[in-house]
């Protein structure tokens, strides 16, 4: 089998070749990417989606309580309680192991000349786990009082802080160098990074969307909203199970559909290293006087 061309991640790019670039990326290492990802973040990818389908299946549960006026089940607040705690730790920690699989994937790639070696990548993805929680946690913090204030200064926090966690990875920082760093690299730079991400977010978006709609359709159809025949037994369908698993394969689509925004990010950075730094530039001088004196 033909080895696909390799992708140079250390220069500089214009808009639309960051795009393609990324797209060419993921379509040219797809199978060994996607494994990789599923083999370190599988399980908890699976706890994720179990835990969102017990979740919606308890919500089910105490609506049918309200529909058919019974009697308040004392122990649905315990089982809600456990069911959101299990669904919100397994997301994170699948969100998290899955942006540290993709850069340090991503940075596997680079050492190697497009190899990678699974057993470097698996640990440097659980060896910053809590660094990546950290930074994460700093990153949604600042985004969401930016948010809070004014919608405007949250928009003008994501933008920077979006090359965090790469600059974390390739840079070697530690989370609050990363988290600083990442405004003095994007200066000068933010509308064009702004622009792009938009566009990503953009498709990425109308995907998700465009492949969530049979579960959306679905839901109509049961819920009588096409036929106009509204029965408020009917309005419950959280404990349907095919109307469960449409969900589930909806949430798994919108999980993958991040990896996207994911691997466009670490080109935007290094975009803007190379711009500001020409890392890429000297090694590329570096390796040229090497092969003359050889």
């Amino acid at each position: 089998m033909q080895k696909q061309q390799y992708i140079e991640f250390k220069k500089q790019r214009e808009l639309g070749e960051i795009l393609t670039d990324s797209l060419s990326f993921i379509r040219n290492e797809f199978k060994p990417f996607f494994q990789t990802i599923f083999k370190i973040v599988g399980p908890f990818i699976l706890v994720m989606l179990v835990s969102m389908a017990f979740y919606m299946y308890t919500v089910g549960d105490i609506f049918n309580i309200s529909v058919t006026e019974n009697s308040f089940n004392a122990f649905s607040p315990v089982i809600m309680i456990i069911a959101v705690f299990a669904m919100f730790l397994s997301m994170v920690a699948a969100y998290v192991l899955a942006h540290a699989t993709v850069l340090y994937y991503i940075k596997s790639y680079m050492e190697n000349q497009g190899n990678t070696v699974y057993e470097d990548i698996r640990s440097a993805v659980y060896s910053s786990f809590w660094p990546f929680i950290g930074l994460g946690f700093l990153v949604g913090l600042s985004v969401g009082i930016g948010f809070l204030f004014c919608f405007i200064p949250g928009i003008y926090l994501a933008i920077p802080l979006s090359v965090s966690f790469a600059i974390m990875v390739f840079l070697k920082k530690d989370v609050m160098d990363s988290y600083q760093y990442s405004f003095t690299l994007i200066k000068d730079n933010w509308w064009i990074t702004f622009a792009t991400l938009l566009i990503v977010y953009i498709i990425v978006l109308v995907a998700t969307y465009a492949l969530s709609l049979p579960a959306v359709l679905y839901m109509w159809v049961k819920m009588g909203v096409f036929s106009g025949e509204m029965d408020a037994e009917n309005l419950n369908i959280f404990n349907d199970p095919i109307y469960l698993l449409m969900n589930i394969l909806s949430t798994l689509v919108q999980f993958l559909m991040n990896i996207i925004l994911v691997v466009t990010t670490t080109f935007i950075f290094f975009n803007l290293n190379e711009k500001k730094n020409f890392t890429g530039t000297f090694e590329r001088i570096g390796n040229l006087g090497k092969s003359v004196e050889e």
